[in-house]
């Protein structure tokens, strides 16, 4: 039979092994995530009290070193958590706008008074401040949230036992206060910053966004090279004209697509707060991925498109992770190099943050990638050759 003769039906085992290994590789990351140094942070305010026969007591630096304790891995591996100290409330939430933690743990400034007081008459339990940071990220926000909360239940147990073996011995009885404040000698106040509200479809919004555009820049480069690869140029100089026209006609393309997929999101459900500085942020980051696909195709022409297909299919596991919970193959060698990376973290920065759509890191790097994109757009008019440069070169 004439398909057995073909070396391309052969060869087509390997190549449906090679297909299924590299779309493999991608479901790699999703696979059981664990987190590594996914970091929170600390404050102790807590300002101590005096106690008879004791001296100065401050509760707060006692929990500080079990913490330490709690977060520190008994395998030899890296903590799940990592607990950084901030000096004040305020130094903690500057660094939860600006995506340094993911969740604060507050010891307030009379934690040690009130928590003294439960063995008198007057009882007052004491209160510690968890805050997360939902905006940074869902699993990672809320892994930092579930660590937190389950160690100021280990607390609650840990000073319960302890104040009900104290009654035993000095064989006190219980009042009816405080047997109330024993059953929960710490109370916790949850609280949420940059949050992603209670529709899940807003809190997964940068996720979402990014697909249609990454799709979209595909599609538009795609259509105006080969749409550019029917026409042909007596010159260089009509060549490069013809970039010129690309450049700005992916301009165009960048701008319809940005203002029509946030009108489209605004429309099915998402909380669009500020429909011009999202519009105009999806709008550049199209605009530089169209300037990007487009810079390889003008080399490898449509054989490169493969190349941001699975770029879309690796790059999807990893935008809805956190990088602590990466391996570091991934972590390290992976996301820093995905481009539709700076889009999620603009968008993040938009939805949850409160930010302005300005000159910071994703738009700086997205702009970049545009500015070097154009550059090797322009420059592939050096292998161009007209009609009679290709005969000379013939002969």
């Amino acid at each position: 039979m004439k398909l057995f003769k073909s070396k391309l039906a052969f060869l087509s085992p390997i190549i449906v092994l090679v297909v299924v290994l590299v779309f493999g590789l991608t479901l790699i990351p999703s696979v059981q995530p664990t987190p590594k140094n996914l970091p929170i942070v600390f404050v102790n305010e807590d300002q101590g009290v005096d106690i008879p026969n004791q001296g100065k007591v401050n509760m707060g630096k006692t929990i500080a070193g079990m913490i330490q304790k709690t977060a520190q891995s008994t395998s030899g591996e890296e903590p799940a958590v990592k607990f950084i100290s901030a000096s004040s409330y305020q130094e903690a939430i500057k660094g939860l706008d600006n995506r340094d933690y993911y969740a604060a743990l507050v010891i307030p400034k009379d934690f040690s008074r009130k928590q003294a007081s439960l063995r008198g008459t007057q009882p007052i339990s004491p209160e510690i401040e968890i805050v997360v940071n939902q905006g940074i990220n869902t699993a990672g926000s809320t892994m930092a949230g579930t660590v937190l909360n389950g160690i100021v239940d280990q607390m609650n147990t840990n000073f319960r036992t302890q104040l009900l073996t104290a009654f035993e011995k000095q064989g006190g009885t219980v009042t009816t206060k405080q047997a109330a404040a024993f059953v929960s000698p710490i109370t916790k106040k949850v609280s949420n910053v940059n949050e992603t509200g209670t529709n899940s479809m807003n809190g997964n919004a940068p996720i979402s966004l990014f697909q249609p555009l990454w799709m979209a820049s595909i599609a538009g480069a795609v259509i105006i090279f080969l749409t550019l690869s029917k026409v042909t140029f007596a010159t260089r100089k009509e060549k490069f004209s013809a970039l010129f026209a690309q450049v700005l006609m992916g301009a165009v393309i960048a701008l319809v697509a940005g203002f029509g997929l946030t009108w489209m999101a605004d429309a099915i459900g998402v909380h669009i707060s500020q429909f011009g500085d999202i519009a105009l942020f999806l709008s550049l980051s199209c605009y530089s991925f169209f300037l990007m696909i487009s810079a390889v195709l003008s080399w490898t022409g449509i054989k490169g498109v493969p190349i941001f297909v699975i770029m879309l299919f690796f790059g999807a596991p990893l935008l809805a992770m956190a990088p602590e919970f990466m391996s570091p193959f991934y972590r390290d060698w992976i996301n820093p190099w995905l481009p539709i990376r700076f889009l999620v973290e603009g968008l993040r920065d938009l939805f949850f943050f409160g930010k302005n759509f300005s000159w910071n890191h994703p738009t700086s790097v997205l702009t970049w990638i545009a500015a070097g994109s154009m550059v090797v757009i322009f420059a592939s008019v050096l292998k161009f050759r007209s009609k009679q440069e290709e005969k000379s070169a013939a002969l």
